[in-house]
Order: C-alpha cells, then structure tokens, then sequence
C-alpha cells in the first residue's frame, strides 16, 4: 500500500460561522451540538458572553486561570464533570480556546470556539499548548478532531485591544516563512509532491500578502473592510494553512524562538505573536548566515520595513528582554536546540552559539 494512504489530515471545524452581532445565532445552533454547555473562558470572555443575554438552558462557566496548564485541565475537566456538560464552550483567546478543546476532547464531548480576539489561529486548529504554571511552553497536544463550531463574531473580536490584532498578524505571518521549510524537509517525506502540503504552502503565501497588503490599514482603521479582511486571515486562513499541510507543515525556527524566550521570568509582558515575529527575523537571519541564503536577506528587509508601519516588535528590546545576560541568552539558545525542538525542520544545523547571535544581530542593526 502507498505510504500516502496513511496520511491523516484534520482540516477544519464542522461550521464556520462569522458575521457582526452574531453571537445570538449561538441560541439557534448549540441545542443542534450538545446540552448542558460549560463555557470555559477568562474574566473579559465570560463578561462578554453574559452581556449578551443568551437563552442557552443549563449553562455553567469555569475560568482557565491566567495559563492553559496541566493542573488547569484537571480543574476544568473535574468542573466538566460535575456540571454533566454536553458540549464545551470556548470563550476568549489563545490559551482559553486551547483549554476548551483540551478539555472537550478528555471528556468526550463536542467544542464550540468564540474568539475574542485575532491573536492567534487556536480558535480553529485542532492543537492545544500547554504552558507551566510560570509561564513557559511545555508541550502542543495534537487532537483528533478540530471544533464542531467556529463562531466569529467580529463585534466582539473589535473590542480587543489593537495589539492583538498585531500579535495575530505576527503569529499568522510566521505560516509562510515556517512552512515553505519545513514542507520539504518534513521526516514524513515527499511534502513537495502532496497536493494538501502545495495547496498549504500555496495558501500560506497569499495568506503573507493579505497581511502585506491590508495590515497598515486594518491596524490604523477598525472600522474597515481591511479590519475584517485581517480578521478573517490570522483567524481562519491561518487555521486553514495548519489544517491542509497537518504535520508536514510544521512550526520551525519562529516558534522554537517563542518557545524559548517563554522560559523567561518576563515572559508574559509580551504576547505569543509578539514573540513569533521575532522569531520570523531570527529565522531568516540564519538562513542567511548559515546558508547565505540571499532571498531569506531580502525577506527580513521586507519584513522590518512592515513591522514598523503596523508596529510588530524586531528586537529582544521590544520585548523587554534587551537586558538578558551572555548566560541568560545562552540558556534560551540551547533551549531551542534541544533535541526535541521544531528548530531542527530547519535543513540546516544552528549550533546554539549561532542562535545567540542571531538573536542579537537585530538589536545592533536596528537600536
């Protein structure tokens, strides 16, 4: 049998539905997906959710703390439980959704994502990130199956601050310069001849030119078409990227940066988008040293000039991290090295020293 014939992909949510004021749909569609919902989300989403009044019987909530952690989906998990709950409601962001669909796969039951804002693509990705109490990135837990709804409802996602909207184009930019690597070194082989993977690489690059395009705008105007548009791709499109090309388009050196500086004790001063886009210029800048790869130059110098105009951070400074120690550096360059990390779906090896300097190079260039 063809080894193709093993492959699996879990494209999408069963419905996407999006729209302005649309939360109130959710009286129409949840009795169709499960009774008894617990809605897990943080103080803003719960808020956000009640101030709409749904007639939704039997409803309960539970908040996912500050991090989506190990003890976290034990508590929720136990509030499921006692609640007898048939579906489980996701409300908020990143780390609130990627509780909800952890929590909903334990149990058994059916998820329902309603992103409060566009910082990240969890509300659609069959993938929760588990983080440590402190704040640092352990593990991505990979699901069988992605939510049963997807509701977008972009007058809640316009009541997030700006920034998030930023991070989000951070995080959904770094699809294209991930996944264009990984998708021909990938372990499972033969990426660049899988119609999915030429369909998500495909993707991943008019996804990067949406962003291009109507990002200075969407960031500038709420109000416009180009808001919504940038909605719509660090949401959706994004999720559309990982869901295509699965395992054989995978995090790279971008992500493994994020993952990295999260073992940092100011690791949450800064949202996970924020860290990704300094991964994105990480990234290239080793492509270029290592491999004297010129485009992936002329790419970080594309890059830079639009994260000033829509106001993404390029340096650890942005981050406030420009006061990290020779051996704090150090300490993050061999975590992203480990063995175990996506830095190596590079097709080149970066010893640890390398990292330091790549990480450093924008701060002498750019400050």
């Amino acid at each position: 049998m063809n080894a193709s014939a093993h492959l699996k992909s879990v494209v999408a949510p069963a419905q996407v539905l999006r729209g302005w004021g649309i939360l109130e749909q959710l009286e129409h569609y949840l009795p169709l997906i499960g009774e008894r919902p617990l809605v897990i989300g943080g103080q803003r989403g719960a808020a956000l959710f009640q101030e709409q009044e749904l007639a939704l019987a039997d409803l309960a909530y539970s908040s996912y703390g500050v991090d989506c952690t190990y003890q976290t989906i034990e508590a929720l998990l136990q509030a499921g439980r006692k609640h007898r709950a048939g579906v489980i409601l996701g409300v908020g962001g990143g780390k609130a959704l990627d509780a909800a669909k952890l929590v909903a796969y334990r149990l058994g039951l059916p998820v329902v994502t309603i992103p409060t804002s566009a910082a990240t693509c969890a509300a659609w990705a069959p993938l929760s990130n588990l983080y440590s109490g402190e704040g640092t990135w352990l593990e991505g837990v990979e699901l069988p199956r992605a939510p049963e709804l997807l509701l977008l409802d972009y007058g809640l996602v316009q009541k997030a601050p700006v920034r998030t909207l930023v991070a989000g184009i951070g995080d959904a930019l770094a699809k294209w310069y991930e996944s264009s690597v990984s998708s021909g070194v990938s372990a499972a082989g033969g990426g660049q001849s899988d119609v999915l993977v030429i369909a998500a690489v495909q993707q991943a690059r008019i996804l990067r030119d949406i962003l291009f395009l109507k990002g200075e705008e969407a960031v500038r105007d709420p109000q416009s078409k180009a808001w919504e548009q940038v909605v719509d791709a660090n949401i959706l499109l994004a999720g559309l990227v990982g869901g295509l090309g699965g395992e054989r388009c995978r995090t790279v050196a971008a992500h493994a940066v994020h993952n990295a500086l999260t073992t940092l004790p100011t690791t949450r001063s800064s949202l996970h988008g924020e860290k990704v886009a300094v991964g994105i210029l990480v990234q290239l800048r080793l492509e270029e040293t290592l491999c004297g790869n010129r485009l992936a130059e002329i790419a970080r110098q594309q890059l830079i000039q639009f994260y000033r105009v829509v106001g993404l951070p390029m340096t650890l400074t942005d981050l406030n991290l420009g006061s990290l120690t020779p051996e704090m550096l150090l300490a993050v360059a061999h975590h992203a090295c480990a063995p175990e990390s996506d830095l190596h779906y590079l097709p080149f090896t970066v010893p640890p020293e390398a990292l330091v300097q790549a990480l450093v190079a924008e701060e002498t260039v750019l400050l």
